[in-house]
């Protein structure tokens, strides 16, 4: 994909180890040509991981939640272009109450953390930053398919329904300014988030024994790939999109 993304700055939020799916996007949209600035909650470590990408790339502490932040995150991104061309979410979080089977007992306030951090925060951080997108650019977001329930997931299985319900919002209200907005909506991988659910179904059969194209859980390069294409200028005319990059299990009846 070298070169899709000459010239255009891209905001990268979400990298917390080498393995996160935003680390490898980061990467793969700097190969391609971007600019890359990478917001984290713990600048310091992010730092550090950032060292491990193929260029240096500025970070900037973010938390999706704080108010202050948000209101900062445009004049702190303005530091380092004059621009942005396209912004990856790749935000979630759900207290441990919101998983693991206890849905019918988690109480209001986790579900509210859950749904703060990882649905609402992709209206959050895109107002933020709207004045640097000017007329045209892309956002995408990071999903995890929530048009059927999985073991475990409970809570932050409606936090993704809501991000995915945002992420048509926004494609409808922001369109008009040339901004497309879509997600995509991998399979588990070797993440932290991703131990987060479980892909066993009852007759112990995995991810990979469903998926036609297999599954390397320990592989996010076409994941990263596939975010680097939505925020290129190769889909100007898809939004509101949701793209599944999981080996076709959600095509599969079981």
């Amino acid at each position: 994909m070298s070169g899709v993304l000459d010239g255009k700055c891209v905001l990268v939020t979400g990298v917390i180890t080498t393995s996160s799916i935003a680390f490898h996007t980061a990467r793969e949209a700097q190969l391609a040509g971007a600019q890359v600035i990478l917001t984290g909650l713990r600048p310091r470590l992010v730092n550090r991981i950032a060292t491990r990408l193929p260029r240096p790339a500025p970070v900037i502490e973010l938390d999706v939640t704080d108010d202050e932040h948000l209101r900062l995150l445009k004049d702190r991104v303005a530091e380092h272009t004059d621009r942005l061309d396209g912004v990856l979410h790749s935000i979630a979080y759900a207290p441990q109450s919101a998983l693991g089977g206890r849905f019918m007992d988690t109480p209001w306030e986790d579900v509210a953390t859950a749904v703060h951090t990882s649905a609402y925060s992709l209206k959050s951080l895109v107002g933020s930053v709207l004045p640097l997108m000017g007329e045209g650019g892309a956002v995408v977001g990071l999903d995890f398919d929530a048009s059927v329930s999985w073991p475990d997931y409970d809570w932050m299985g409606v936090a993704k329904a809501g991000l995915e319900s945002t992420a048509r919002y926004l494609a409808r209200y922001l369109g008009p300014q040339g901004i497309r907005v879509n997600l995509v909506a991998a399979g588990p991988l070797n993440t932290l988030a991703a131990g987060r659910v479980s892909d066993a179904e009852d007759d112990g059969a995995s991810w990979a024994d469903n998926a036609p194209l297999g599954w390397d859980e320990g592989n996010a390069t076409p994941t990263a790939r596939a975010c680097v294409a939505l925020l290129s200028d190769w889909f100007t005319a898809t939004t509101g999109e949701i793209v599944h990059v999981d080996g076709g299990v959600h095509a599969m009846g079981f």
